[in-house]
C-alpha cells in the first residue's frame, strides 16, 4: 500500500493506494472527526449483489460497539446503484443496472479519460458516535458497447487517372462511447487485400489510419496501391472494420463503395486505315454511301468523336459528298454528272476531345451506269442489325442464317465469296437454293464470345472482267451466361489450431468466370449444412470462423463454398474446404473418479495389482500422453506410469498401520505440460496373523489362595488377553483344556470375558493347588490362532510357605490336555454346504459315538478324582497363600505342542 497525505487548514488529506478491487481515502480533522471519505471501485452492468466493501471493516470500527448504524442519506439520487446492510455495513449493488456511459456521458478517451465517480453520504449513528461518511464508488467501465459507424455505407469517387499513393478519408468514422482502451479503435480492410484473392481486387487498396483530434480515434484513410482503369472496372465494393481494444474485442462494419470516374485516356481509333467502295452513277442524292464509325471507349463527352474532311481532299469531291461530323456518314449531296471523275479519295478526320485526329482513307470508284461495271451486291439483313453491325448470340447454333445477299451485273458468270482471314473458318456463304444471284450468309462452326467478341467479314462479288463490289460487315457477338464460376482447385485443405481467437480469417477463396459484366461478377455462399460458425464474405470469398474451434469436440469439418454468377439463369460451381482442427495441449489429465479406495489383504504379495488408477487426456499426440507419479509413500508404493497400476513395493502390516492416503498426479506430455492430482486410499483387510496376547496372569508359575469359605459363583480370578487383529480375528474365547487339582471341575472359566468362578462349595476334601490350562483362540480365519496360560489356585485358609508353593510349581509334572486342538474354520464366506445323502443315517452314528465318547470321559474323571483325593491327604497343612500378580507383561507364543507344558 502507497499512502501519501497532503494538509489543508487543520485537516490532513490521506491518500491511500489499494489494490485494484479497494480504494480507501480517509479525511480525519483533529480533535474532533468531521468527515471520512471511503474510495471503492465497482464495475458497470455488475449483477445485482455483488459485494463492493464493508465499512465497519474498512472504519476498524469496533463491531461489538451497541446500536451502530448505517444509514445511507443519498436514496433519491445516486442511492439507487447500491443496498446498505445498517446493521453490519455491508455495501453491495442493487437492482439497478449501473451503466457508466449513462452517469459519465462525457468520458474522454486513452489516458485523456476522466475516472467516473458516484457520491454517496452516509450517516454514522447513534448521536454519540455521530460521523458522516462520504463515500466515493469509482465506475470502472466493461467493454459493452461495440464500434458504430453514423453511416452503414461510405461512397466514394476516385477519378482512373488518380497517382498511386492518392489519400482518400473515409468519413464518417466509427463512434464509440466508451472510455480508456475499450474505446480505442483501430480499422481494417476487407474485400482488398493480396493480389492471391482476384484480378478485381489486386492490391488496389489500402487502408492507413492517422492519429485525429481525440487520442485513441484515429482517422481512416483509403489509400490506392495500384493504377486503375474504368474501362476494366468502374466500381469496388469493401468493408471497413472498426474494431475496439476492449477484452474481448468488439467491432463494427460498413459497406464502402469506390466508384471510379472517367477520365479522357482514351483516343478514337478506326478499325482499318483504308476502305474502298464503288457507287453507281445513277445513285439518288441523299443516299448514304457509308457510314464511317471510330470508336473511343471513355465516356461521355470524353467519348465524343467529330468527323471532317482532311484539308488535302479536293473541293469537287467534298461538293458531291457530304460528312456528317457527328454520325460519320457520307452522303451524295448533288447528281453525278456525266464526265466528272471516277474516282474520289476522301481523307476522314476522327477528332476526339483533346486528342490528335485519326485518319482514314475512304475510296469511292463511281460506276458509270450502261457501262460494264462490277456487280452489284445488295444486302439484305436476318441477324439484328444497328449501325452496320450485325449482333449475333453466342449461344447460336452453327448454320444460322445472318443476310442475304442479291447479285446483280452485266457481265456472267459472277463469282461471290468472303474475305476476312480467319473470319472465313466462322462464316459461310453459299448459293441459296440455286436460285441465280441469291446466297445466304451463315453461321459455319459454334462462336465463343470468350475467345472472340467482334469479327469483320467482306463480301466480294466478281464477274468475269475482274470488276468486284464489296461489302464490309461486323459482326458482334452477344455474350451470354455460358460459363459457370470455376474454381482453381476442387477442394482446399486448411489447417488452423484449436482455440483460435474469434472471428479468425481462414483463407480466402477464388473461382473465375469468363463471361462479362453483370454473369461475370461472382458472389460466393456456404452450402446448406454448414455450421453456422462458419461464414463467407459474399464479395471477396473470405471464409472465417466466427468462435474458437475446440478440437476434441471436433477435429474435422468438411464445408461446400458455392461461386453464383450474376447471369439469368445464375450458373454456379463448388469447392469442398477440408478443414483440420490442430490440437492444443489446452485438457488437463481428468482421473476418472475423484477418490479412489482400494481394500488389499494385510499379507497381499508386493509387487502384485492393488487397483487400476483410471484416467484420461482428450488431446492428441503427446498432449494426451499422460504419466503417473506417486506425490508420496513413494517408500511402500510403485505405480506403472503407463497403465495406472497401484503396487505395494514393500510388505504391508495392518497392525502398523490400517490405511495409507496417497496423491497420485498425472502429468501430460504437452509444452507446457498439464497435470491434475487425485487422493488414493489403500485401506488394508486384516488377515488372522497375530494369535491373542495374554496380558493376566502374566506367568505360569503365579498363583492365588482361594479361601474354603468362598460362595458358589463368586469370581476368583480372571484371564485378560487382547489380540492386535481386528473384525473376527480379534474376538477371543477362552476354554479350560486341561486341569489338575483334588476336584478340578470344581473352576469354571467364562469363555467370553475369561472370568474363572467357583461352580460348587469347597469341602475340607477340596484343599490343594488346582492348575487350570486355559486356552485363549480367537475367531480368525481360515485357522484361528491361540495361546495358552496356567492359572495357579490354591485352596487353602492361610498361605505359610510360599516357596514351598512355588517349588511345587516348578515340580509337578505337566498338565494333560483334554480336548482336541483347534479345527481349520469352514470360510465364513461359503454359503452353500455339500450335503451327503445319507445324511440322517450319519447324524444317528455321530450322536451314538458322542454318547459313547460322554460315558468313557465321566469314568475316566471319576477315577482320576478318586485319586486325586488320596493324593491331597498327603499334602502338607504348611501351605502359603500368594494372590496372583496383577501386574501385566508381554507374552509371546511358545510353539511347542501343548502335551510339553510344564507345571
Amino acid at each position: 500500500m502507497e499512502l501519501s497525505s497532503r494538509r489543508t487548514g487543520t485537516g490532513c488529506f490521506l491518500h491511500i493506494q489499494e489494490p485494484p478491487l479497494l480504494l480507501l481515502l480517509l479525511l480525519v480533522l483533529p480533535g474532533t472527526v468531521r468527515a471520512t471519505e471511503l474510495l471503492y471501485r465497482v464495475r458497470e452492468e455488475s449483477p445485482a449483489g455483488t459485494y463492493i466493501g464493508n465499512l465497519a471493516t474498512d472504519l476498524r470500527l469496533n463491531r461489538s460497539e451497541p446500536g451502530v448504524t448505517y444509514n445511507l442519506a443519498s436514496a433519491a439520487g445516486s442511492g439507487r446503484f447500491v443496498d446498505l446492510n445498517r446493521e453490519t455495513g455491508e455495501l453491495r449493488t442493487s437492482a439497478a443496472v449501473l451503466d457508466r456511459e449513462e452517469l459519465c456521458p462525457d468520458p474522454g478517451t486513452g489516458s485523456l479519460a476522466e475516472p467516473c465517480w458516484l457520491l454517496l453520504d452516509v450517516l454514522l449513528l447513534p448521536p454519540r458516535l455521530f460521523r458522516l461518511l462520504k463515500l466515493r464508488l469509482r465506475v470502472e467501465d466493461v467493454n459493452d458497447q461495440a464500434p458504430r459507424f453514423p453511416a452503414s455505407s461510405l461512397g466514394l469517387s476516385v477519378p482512373e487517372n488518380a497517382e498511386p499513393g492518392s489519400r482518400y478519408p473515409l468519413e464518417p468514422a466509427a463512434e464509440d462511447p466508451e472510455p480508456g482502451l475499450n474505446g480505442m479503435l483501430r480499422y481494417r480492410l476487407q474485400g482488398a487485400g493480396p493480389a492471391a484473392y482476384s484480378a478485381a481486387y489486386s492490391a488496389a487498396f489500402s487502408l492507413a489510419q492517422e492519429d485525429g483530434a481525440v487520442p485513441g480515434k484515429p482517422a481512416p484513410y483509403l489509400v490506392l496501391e495500384a493504377p486503375l482503369d474504368r474501362e476494366s472496372r468502374d466500381r469496388y465494393v469493401m468493408e471497413l472494420v472498426a474494431e475496439d481494444r476492449g477484452s474481448p474485442s468488439l467491432s463494427g462494419t460498413a459497406t464502402v463503395t469506390v466508384s471510379v470516374s472517367d477520365v479522357n485516356d482514351h483516343c478514337p481509333e478506326f478499325p482499318q486505315s483504308e476502305l474502298r467502295l464503288s457507287v453507281f452513277s445513277n445513285i439518288s442524292v441523299g443516299s448514304t454511301v457509308t457510314r464511317l464509325q471510330a470508336r473511343d471507349p471513355d465516356l461521355g463527352y470524353n467519348a465524343r468523336v467529330v468527323y471532317s474532311y482532311g484539308e488535302r481532299v479536293p473541293g469537287s469531291s467534298t461538293r458531291l459528298f457530304r460528312l456528317d461530323p457527328a454520325s460519320g456518314t457520307i452522303r451524295l449531296a448533288s447528281p453525278i454528272r456525266e464526265g466528272s471523275a471516277r474516282l474520289h479519295r476522301l481523307t476522314v478526320l476522327a477528332t476526339g476531345t483533346g486528342c490528335a485526329p485519326v485518319a482514314l482513307t475512304v475510296s469511292l470508284n463511281i460506276i458509270p451506269v450502261g457501262v460494264t461495271g462490277p456487280p452489284v451486291l445488295s444486302p439484305r439483313y436476318i441477324a439484328l442489325q444497328a449501325d452496320g453491325v450485325l449482333y449475333l448470340k453466342e449461344s447460336e447454333p452453327p448454320r444460322t442464317p445472318l443476310a442475304f445477299f442479291t447479285v446483280t451485273g452485266d457481265r456472267e458468270p459472277v463469282r461471290c465469296y468472303l474475305h476476312g482471314g480467319e473470319a472465313v473458318a466462322a462464316f459461310h456463304l453459299s448459293r441459296y437454293q440455286d436460285l441465280p444471284g441469291e446466297y445466304l450468309l451463315e453461321t459455319g462452326q459454334p462462336l465463343d464470345y470468350e475467345l472472340q467478341r467482334r469479327y469483320q467479314v467482306t463480301v466480294v462479288a466478281e464477274n468475269a472482267d475482274g470488276l468486284a463490289s464489296r461489302v464490309q460487315l461486323q459482326i458482334q457477338l452477344i455474350d451470354e451466361n455460358d460459363n459457370a464460376p470455376v474454381f482453381s482447385s476442387p477442394s482446399v485443405q486448411l489447417s488452423v489450431e484449436e482455440n483460435n481467437p474469434p472471428n479468425c480469417h481462414l483463407t480466402r477463396l477464388k473461382a473465375t468466370d469468363a463471361d462479362s459484366g453483370e454473369m461475370g461478377n461472382i458472389t460466393y455462399m456456404l452450402s446448406p449444412g454448414v455450421p453456422p460458425v462458419f461464414s463467407v464474405d459474399p464479395l471477396s470469398g473470405t471464409l472465417s470462423v466466427s468462435t474458437s474451434l475446440d478440437r476434441e469436440e471436433r477435429d474435422r469439418y468438411r464445408l461446400t463454398i458455392r461461386a453464383i454468377d450474376g447471369g439469368t439463369p445464375s450458373l454456379e460451381s463448388t469447392v469442398t474446404v477440408i478443414i483440420t482442427v490442430l490440437d492444443v495441449n489446452d485438457n488437463s489429465p481428468r482421473f476418472i473418479n475423484k477418490d479412489f479406495n482400494f481394500f488389499v489383504p494385510e499379507d497381499y504379495p508386493s509387487f502384485s495389482e492393488i487397483g487400476v488408477i483410471g484416467v484420461m487426456d482428450p488431446d492428441a499426440g503427446t498432449n494426451g500422453w499422460v504419466a503417473l507419479s506417486i506425490l508420496n509413500g513413494s517408500e511402500h508404493f510403485v505405480i506403472d506410469t503407463g497403465k495406472g497400476n497401484l503396487m505395494a513395493s514393500v510388505p504391508l502390516d495392518r497392525e502398523q498401520q490400517s490405511s495409507y492416503i496417497l496423491w497420485i498426479q498425472a502429468t501430460d506430455g504437452g509444452e507446457p505440460a498439464l497435470s491434475a492430482v487425485a487422493k488414493v486410499t489403500v485401506l488394508l483387510i486384516d488377515v488372522n496373523d497375530n494369535p491373542p496376547l495374554v496380558l493376566f496372569p502374566q506367568s505360569n508359575l503365579s498363583f492365588l489362595l482361594v479361601l474354603p469359605s468362598t460362595v458358589p459363583g463368586s469370581s476368583i480370578t480372571e484371564v485378560y488377553a487382547v489380540d492386535k487383529d481386528t473384525g473376527m480375528n480379534a474376538v477371543i474365547a477362552y476354554s479350560i483344556i486341561g486341569h489338575r487339582g483334588p476336584r478340578p471341575e470344581t473352576f469354571v472359566i467364562d469363555a467370553g470375558t475369561g472370568n474363572i468362578t467357583l461352580h460348587e462349595a469347597l469341602v475340607k476334601n477340596d484343599y490343594g493347588l488346582y492348575r487350570l490350562l486355559v486356552k485363549v483362540s480367537d475367531h480368525g480365519y481360515p485357522e484361528p490362532l491361540h495361546s495358552t496360560v496356567i492359572v495357579n489356585l490354591f485352596v487353602n485358609e492361610t498361605l505359610s510357605n510360599e516357596s514351598y508353593i512355588e517349588n511345587l510349581l516348578r515340580k509337578d509334572p505337566g498338565i494333560r490336555i483334554e480336548e482336541s486342538l483347534p479345527e481349520t474354520r469352514t470360510d465364513p464366506f461359503q454359503t452353500k454346504l455339500d450335503v451327503f445323502p445319507c445324511e440322517t443315517v450319519l447324524i444317528a452314528l455321530s450322536a451314538l459315538c458322542f454318547g459313547l465318547f460322554a460315558l468313557a470321559f465321566a469314568l475316566v474323571c471319576y477315577i482320576s478324582f478318586r485319586r486325586k483325593k488320596h493324593r491331597r491327604k498327603a499334602y502338607s497343612v504348611a501351605e502359603v497363600e500368594i494372590p496372583l500378580k496383577k501386574t501385566l507383561a508381554s507374552f509371546s507364543l511358545d510353539k511347542k505342542s501343548f502335551n510339553d507344558l510344564d507345571l
